[in-house]
Formats: structure tokens, C-alpha cells, sequence
């Protein structure tokens, strides 16, 4: 089948609000290259990186115009020179960040530390659009009974959910684990993931009907940060003045201070975002007298998303979809992401031909 030259997609040609995304009718459709792949985007699940790419981050100038979309689900549909898989036809999710493969991390295979590193949506052209262009080994299989607009939710958030959960925290069977903003895309990774290790889940909402679903995906304990402010209180009361163990920290300013009292001695707090604010207030003497440990954690491997992308495919785990919107809506679906307003992702599917 021959491709078409140009395509559908969402473009930012300035920085701004979500006023700037333009639909494109008629933009220039990727060409795959040398060891790359063009797939034909099937799902597109949004992320915050989505809208503070768009907003325009300080110190990390985004090259304009530009599309934004880092987590892609689709069909293959063409392989540049030197690609054996994978094969024009298969169902694949793409592995959003990618290594520069000459940086002294990148040798160790600390590729999350890369020093020019590569991430769809970021720097590179992203999925919110008919077609995109990866490395073929960012592609990962996806069995023909997966959905793709599950598929599409996996790579940023539950990939992030992973390195944090269990990397870096180490959660073991009995754990108490707190996690904040538990209805959001990484909350609601962490909660399940948490409690596939055995840990008892405590999960923090802003409404029962949030703390409820949450519930059902695995928390058994759930905590509405809105009328219980002192939460951090409710949580010793709930593990007998222990506090947790690990606290899972996604939110930033509003709820740092909160996090650190909240865990116990020995505790591990593991950060991976500052969607309230970046300034937190710490109270130093928690850290020593309780030997707390700080631990930042940004994104993931591929062999932990391959090893997440396993658990989801067996049904161990599963993504929430919130919504599925056209193209055409995607600033619609930023707007209610902003806005708190979610539970799970909100999905954009062009509908590739």
C-alpha cells in the first residue's frame, strides 16, 4: 500500500495555552530512515509532558513547529533500510524514550540519565498526528487480544510508575505504600503495581467517587486529601503510629511536607514530579532521626516497560482509559487533564488510514 505524503496532525507552531494546538490537514507525513519505523498511530495517550512541552519548559527549548504525544500505539506501516522487525502489518506500542548510545550512562545502560537523550512528543516529533517515526527497537509487540488504546496508555505513566515502584522503592510483600494523586495516570499505576508486590496500598483522592474506583483496583485504604488535610496524621493512625514505608510522590509543594511525616523510620519517599510546584518545605531532622531516604526517579528502561508491557498484557495490571476523543479534540482532552478532572487517561485516536 502506498503511503500517503502528508497527514492529519495536532501542531504547536508557538507556546501557549491550549489555544496554540493547530490541526494540520495536510502535514508533511514522516519518512522512515536508515534502522526506523513509520507507524500508523492507533491511540495516542495524553500526559502533563504534553502540556508542559506545549507551555514551553525553561532551560529545555522545544524546536517549533512541533507535535507533541509521547505514548503511541498503532500498526507498522513502513520500514526503513536495515529493519528485519519488526514487519510492516503488526500491532506495536513504541518505547517513547531513547538513548543517545554513546554517553558514558548510556554505556552503562543508564539510558534514563542520558545525556542526549531522545523522547517522542519531547523533542522528537510526536504521536498526535496520523503517522510517527521511531527507532524499530522502540517498538514493542502488542498481542492481537490487547487493545491499543490500553497499549497506548502503558510507556510514560505506568512506565513511570514502574521505575518508582519497584526500582527504586523496592516494595516488598507487607509494605505500607502511600501514593498521592493516586487517581491520575502514574497514581493509578502505582496503586496496582504496588499491590501486585503485596504491599497494603493506602491511596490518596479529592473525592469519595475517586477513592472508591480506586478501591476496586486494588487500595485498602484510601484517603480524601480534601476534607482530611492532615492526612499524614490518618496515615499513622491507619498503621498503628508505624507510618509508612514508602510514600509515592507525584504532586510536589502541596503535599511534600505531608509526605515526608507521613513515613515511618527507615521510610523511602520516591519523587517523580512537581505538578503543584517545585519548592517543597523539609524538615531536616525527620530525614536523620527517622534515616528517611529521598529518591528521585525519572522515567524507565525498556527491559522495565518490557517487563511492565508483560504484566499488562496477562491481565495482571490494566490501565483506566477515561476517555477516547478524535484528533480534532485533542485540546479538549489537555484542558480536562489540567483540570484534574480525569480519572485514568484520556486517549486521542487519529485514525490513521
Amino acid at each position: 500500500m502506498t503511503l500517503p505524503k502528508t497527514m492529519r496532525a495536532v501542531v504547536i507552531h508557538r507556546h501557549g495555552g491550549p489555544e496554540v494546538l493547530t490541526l494540520e490537514r495536510e502535514w508533511p507525513r514522516p519518512v522512515a530512515g536508515p534502522g526506523e519505523i513509520v507507524v500508523a498511530v492507533k491511540a495516542c495517550a495524553l500526559n502533563y509532558l504534553d502540556i508542559f512541552t506545549r507551555e514551553g519548559m525553561p532551560g529545555e527549548p522545544t524546536p517549533l513547529p512541533h507535535i507533541t504525544g509521547g505514548d503511541v500505539a498503532g500498526l507498522v506501516a513502513e520500514v526503513g533500510p536495515g529493519v528485519d522487525r519488526p514487519l510492516v502489518g503488526e500491532r506495536v506500542l513504541l518505547d517513547p524514550h531513547w538513548g543517545c548510545g554513546r554517553c558514558p550512562y548510556c554505556l552503562d545502560g543508564e539510558t534514563t540519565r542520558c545525556l542526549r537523550g531522545h523522547m517522542l512528543g519531547e523533542m522528537d516529533p510526536g504521536g498526535l498526528a496520523e503517522y510517527v517515526r521511531a527507532p524499530a527497537t522502540q517498538a514493542i509487540a502488542i498481542p492481537p487480544h490487547y487493545p491499543f488504546d490500553l497499549a497506548g496508555c502503558l510507556p510514560v505513566a505506568w512506565g513511570t510508575a514502574w521505575r518508582m515502584v519497584v526500582t527504586h522503592s523496592g516494595v516488598t510483600p507487607g509494605d505500607v505504600v502511600v501514593v498521592t494523586a493516586a487517581a491520575g495516570g502514574v497514581g493509578l499505576g502505582a496503586v496496582q503495581l504496588a499491590r501486585l508486590q503485596g504491599a497494603r496500598v493506602v491511596a490518596l483522592a479529592s473525592s469519595d467517587e475517586k477513592l472508591a474506583r480506586l478501591k476496586t483496583l486494588g487500595a485498602d485504604e484510601t484517603i480524601n486529601y480534601v476534607t482530611d488535610p492532615d492526612w499524614d496524621v490518618t496515615v499513622r493512625r491507619l498503621t498503628g503510629k508505624r507510618g509508612a514505608d514508602v510514600v509515592i510522590e507525584t504532586v510536589g509543594a502541596s503535599t511534600w511536607e505531608r509526605s515526608i511525616r507521613a513515613l515511618g523510620k527507615g521510610g523511602r519517599l520516591v519523587t517523580s514530579g512537581a505538578t503543584s510546584g517545585p519548592i517543597g518545605p523539609t524538615d531536616i531532622r525527620y530525614l536523620f532521626r527517622r534515616e528517611h531516604r529521598i529518591i528521585g526517579s525519572n522515567g524507565w528502561t525498556h527491559t522495565e516497560l518490557l517487563r511492565l508491557a508483560a504484566h499488562a498484557f496477562a491481565g495482571r495490571v490494566t490501565p483506566v482509559v477515561d476517555r477516547v476523543l478524535p484528533l480534532e479534540r485533542t485540546a479538549e482532552g489537555e484542558v480536562a487533564l489540567a483540570g484534574r478532572s480525569v480519572f485514568g487517561k484520556v486517549v486521542i485516536t487519529p485514525d490513521a488510514a
